[in-house]
């Protein structure tokens, strides 16, 4: 009888580990998520802690919290941009005018593909398209010019993944649905991070490129435009498209004239224009693009609705109480003691689950035990807790997909690398980038207004 009573009493744990253990066999997540909830609800029900009846609150919970939901709109939008982006064309131009602007520079080449990432991640926002294309681009440019595949790989696959953190991030707009925050506060305050994990990378590439040359031969100075009015239209046609692109979508946002749906409309106009300026539409090309996009929100409301069946039979089963008592239990009490465990739990699961399962499964549980602990004074009155907790997050799911064995951008890669280059020297080559980004987490929990500043400064956080 008293074992009876346990389980009933632990059917949260007992849901989460089940949930783990199936994930790892590898069945679809969503289908996953969908399947404990209402197996762990039917269980719950055997056990008297689950009321029949509320298994009846499930459809109108998906379809009020997701299908209706506005900020979710926005995802279609900017998954068809940044499809109709990677296929128009701009890339090609804006790698040739970085490479010859960074030629005098050591390792300018990889820096140059760095800025490129974070150009065309402020354009498309999705990590595989982002990371297919700088690798069909890039790799064979390095490889040809002497640099060693460690540092090629590395670089392409670390700038690739810049698209999931600076905005416009489907990252962000399902974080921000998830915890009630503003997408356009989150989009404000991803921005200097961002920034901040670009040039922490641009200043690695030069100690490595200054420390080991023969790894990062310089470019020839004979390479590109050999005066000023041929440098001046190449720069002009390479940085006018993404620029037009970048500012008709965060533009708009940050200066109030649409929301991020709006916005992510706009964007994607301004991606077929750019398409039809590098002739480069057609209507095969239209038919790829939304095929690809489809599928693509197609996975991601899939799972989308399966974590919402997950969190809500959860959190009726007693959940949340559930993991303070656990943290409790573990001597994890104060604020920085939980925002740390979070921290290596968000790194750890990283190296096995993709961003969205993480942020469906972590957010919920965390988010409302982090947000009423004191973080003061180094977090005012923790006005602005929310915002900066899911930024951390976000800068330190950027290694979830770098780390073996299921990092995605490894597996983008692998499947558009010529065979001369195999996983060891994919795997060898992301160590340091993923060092450097959890430096990047830790910057901005030491110095939240590397977070915090844009968003006030535009009046997110008043």
């Amino acid at each position: 009888m008293e074992l009876y009573y346990w389980f009933g009493d632990h059917l949260a744990v007992l849901m989460f580990a089940v949930l783990t253990i199936i994930m790892f066999v590898g069945y679809p997540v969503a289908f996953v998520l969908g399947g404990v909830a209402l197996a762990f609800g039917a269980l719950g029900i055997v056990f008297d802690v689950f009321r029949p009846g509320q298994f009846y609150a499930l459809i109108p919970r998906i379809w009020g919290g997701a299908v209706q939901n506005p900020a979710l709109i926005a995802i279609p939008m900017f998954v068809f941009m940044g499809t109709m982006l990677e296929r128009s064309g701009v890339a090609d131009q804006l790698l040739r005018a970085l490479q010859v602007l960074t030629r005098r520079v050591p390792g300018g080449l990889a820096m140059s593909v760095t800025l490129m990432g974070t150009i065309m991640a402020a354009s498309t926002g999705i990590v595989g398209a982002s990371v297919i294309m700088l690798t069909l681009i890039a790799l064979p440019t390095m490889l040809e010019r002497g640099y060693s595949k460690e540092l090629s790989t590395g670089t392409i696959a670390s700038a690739g993944t810049l698209g999931i953190l600076i905005p416009p991030s489907i990252m962000l707009v399902i974080m921000g649905d998830l915890m009630s925050v503003s997408v356009g506060t989150l989009f404000t305050a991803s921005i200097i991070p961002g920034l901040v994990l670009s040039g922490i990378y641009l200043v690695y590439i030069g100690i490595f490129a200054f420390l080991r040359p023969q790894d990062a031969p310089p470019m020839a100075l004979d390479i590109g435009p050999q005066n000023a009015a041929e440098l001046t239209r190449m720069i002009l046609r390479s940085f006018l498209p993404p620029s037009f692109l970048i500012f008709v979508v965060l533009g708009s946002i940050f200066g109030g004239f649409a929301t991020p749906t709006e916005a992510g409309g706009a964007g994607s106009l301004g991606a077929i224009l750019l398409a039809i300026w590098n002739k480069r539409l057609n209507l095969k090309t239209m038919r790829e693009v939304l095929e690809s996009a489809a599928l693509t929100n197609a996975l991601v409301f899939f799972i989308i609705f399966g974590a919402t069946l997950f969190s809500y039979v959860f959190r009726a089963l007693g959940g949340d109480d559930l993991v303070a008592e656990i943290l409790k239990a573990l001597g994890i009490n104060t604020g920085w003691e939980i925002m740390t465990f979070v921290m290596v739990l968000v790194f750890i699961m990283g190296f096995f689950f993709d961003w969205l399962e993480i942020c469906l499964i972590v957010l919920p549980i965390f988010a409302p035990l982090l947000k009423v602990l004191d973080f003061t004074p180094h977090l005012a009155a923790n006005k602005d807790f929310l915002a900066w907790f899911l930024i951390l997050v976000a800068v330190n799911l950027q290694s979830a997909f770098l780390t073996p064995p299921f990092g995605f951008a490894l597996f983008y890669m692998k499947g558009t690398v010529p065979p001369s280059v195999n996983m060891g020297h994919i795997y060898r080559g992301i160590i340091p980038f993923v060092i450097l980004q959890l430096l990047a987490v830790v910057a901005c929990i030491i110095w939240p207004e590397i977070v915090l500043w844009l968003p006030r400064y535009f009046g997110f956080l008043d």
